[in-house]
């Protein structure tokens, strides 16, 4: 997997017609997160910010994953989301 692949991902989430669910949203986003800038290396929101802080949360949750599998993972989940949209 290259980063031309995962730019292509990343062009072809935005393409979707059919909505993403919440937490599509989130393992999308937190998968991207960790793809382009690491480990999640800020601190967590307040509880009271409840978009924040599941964001922060997925992002979270995937701390000590390589950049190269957390690339295939997002490769392979907008796959998904792309195959499922089709049908």
């Amino acid at each position: 997997m290259c980063q031309a692949e995962f730019e292509l991902a990343w062009a072809a989430i935005k393409q979707l017609k059919r909505p993403l669910s919440d937490q599509e949203k989130l393992l999308v986003y937190s998968f991207y997160k960790q793809a382009t800038q690491g480990d999640c290396n800020i601190p967590a929101p307040p509880d009271s910010d409840v978009k924040a802080k599941a964001k922060w949360e997925a992002w979270d949750v995937n701390k000590g994953m390589s950049k190269t599998d957390t690339v295939k993972v997002y490769i392979a989940k907008v796959e998904q989301l792309k195959k499922k949209e089709a049908d």
